[in-house]
């Protein structure tokens, strides 16, 4: 492949070698090369297995899962494989399926099928692409519960080359495709040797000692309960200094605002409303019954977190790192769910006093810190992993801009 300078919006600007003289890409609507489906098929027809729905289409292009339920009456629309299949519920969620086998969809997905001038694979390409998601969003109806305009979708202006040169660029985002699989599953079997490995490393329910332990700690005594209230301190402090502003996120723990607010630094009238937050200080969240509801702050500033957060420390005899650990477990989960209070789901809350109550056991400080060592380098592991995956997906996406003309419909950067 070079890069060429584009003559028009139908000629890419990377092209592979056999193609460089090919002249200009075709141009179409998408329902001129597709055949949108409106085959019906009886449920009685149809299994789990090969059932799609809104429900089970994963987002972020990421497959398909097994359907949990079958509706009880009613038709399907029937696919066969290669087709692509569009939830056209909340298209934001990027749920669409390259499909693989035969089947049936529920009414609020879209079966489309190419016709001879385009191969599936590559329609399969520029379909499940942030490009056509802005598209059918510029359309959408509905607040809550958006849906896209189907004639409208109908009128996405398709470009392409001849057949030979869409196989190619078909077959090279495939490849990168593999890379992208490989590296998923290598971080999900991180994860899970991670969750085993936890659980060996610390003592299952009515045991003092856990079932693998560092040679040095074998001799040890066993493991003791605390109370958290025993080595935990709140801290009620709030900012004198212009300090960061960060947020407590179910994903990334105590992390700064400026990834989804425009404003990152306090104003001087508004200290109070904010917490101040030291390294290796916690943030409790009453409300987030789950994960997110504890997070450690990493960094090595001081920084502000919202007023209506708990902010407490550990003293020295535990290692924060290990109660970090232990507060993203199973045990807390469960924790969390039995000490809940409110009638309404998204209004139950843990109460900080009630939190403080909570026993932990844990070793001697020394085990403490060795285990949280273990667990903090498969972490980094992991994080690095997840960034390579990252920087992958990236590079795909860059791929794809320079693959594909830009049509009328793209903004040029």
């Amino acid at each position: 492949m070079t890069e060429t300078k584009p003559t028009a919006h139908k000629v890419p600007k990377l092209r592979f070698p056999e193609f460089w003289e090919a002249g200009e890409w075709g141009e179409s609507k998408l329902e001129k090369v597709t055949v949108f489906i409106k085959e019906r098929v009886p449920l009685k027809q149809l299994t789990l297995a090969n059932y799609v729905s809104t429900e089970n289409i994963l987002p972020d292009f990421g497959g398909v899962t097994t359907a949990s339920k079958l509706p009880p009456s009613g038709v399907a629309t029937g696919f066969k494989k290669y087709d692509i299949l569009i939830s056209n519920i909340r298209p934001y969620l990027k749920k669409i399926w390259f499909s693989n086998k035969d089947g049936g969809a529920s009414n609020d997905v879209i079966v489309i099928r190419s016709k001879s001038k385009i191969i599936n694979t590559y329609l399969a390409f520029l379909l499940k692409s942030d490009e056509f998601i802005n598209y059918v969003m510029k359309g959408a109806k509905g607040v809550k519960m958006p849906r896209g305009d189907i004639s409208l979708m109908k009128e996405y202006p398709l470009a392409f080359p001849s057949l030979p040169e869409q196989q190619k660029i078909a077959d090279c985002l495939a490849s990168l495709d593999e890379l992208i699989t490989a590296q998923t599953l290598k971080i999900d079997t991180l994860k899970t040797h991670k969750k085993g490995l936890m659980q060996q490393l610390f003592p299952a329910e009515g045991e003092t000692v856990p079932k693998l332990r560092f040679p040095e700690f074998l001799e040890a005594v066993g493991w003791v309960i605390k109370e958290l209230g025993r080595f935990i301190t709140e801290r009620n402090q709030y900012p004198k200094e212009n300090v960061p502003l960060f947020s407590l996120t179910i994903e990334d723990g105590i992390t700064p605002k400026t990834k989804r607010y425009e404003r990152s630094f306090l104003v001087d009238d508004e200290e109070d409303a904010y917490k101040l937050v030291l390294p290796d200080d916690f943030a409790y969240n009453p409300m987030n019954l789950r994960f997110g509801a504890i997070g450690r702050h990493s960094g090595t500033e001081n920084v502000a977190v919202s007023k209506y957060y708990n902010i407490f420390f550990c003293d020295k005899t535990v290692d924060s790192r290990f109660c970090e650990i232990y507060f993203k477990s199973d045990r807390m989960i469960a924790f969390y769910d039995n000490m809940a209070t409110g009638s309404l789901i998204e209004k139950r809350r843990v109460h900080f006093n009630a939190f403080l109550k909570f026993n932990i056991r844990c070793p001697l400080l020394p085990e403490q810190q060795k285990i949280a060592d273990c667990l903090s380098s498969l972490d980094e592991l992991i994080t690095a992993q997840t960034q390579k995956l990252a920087t992958l997906k990236t590079h795909k996406k860059g791929m794809m801009r320079q693959l594909f003309p830009q049509t009328p419909t793209e903004s040029t950067p």
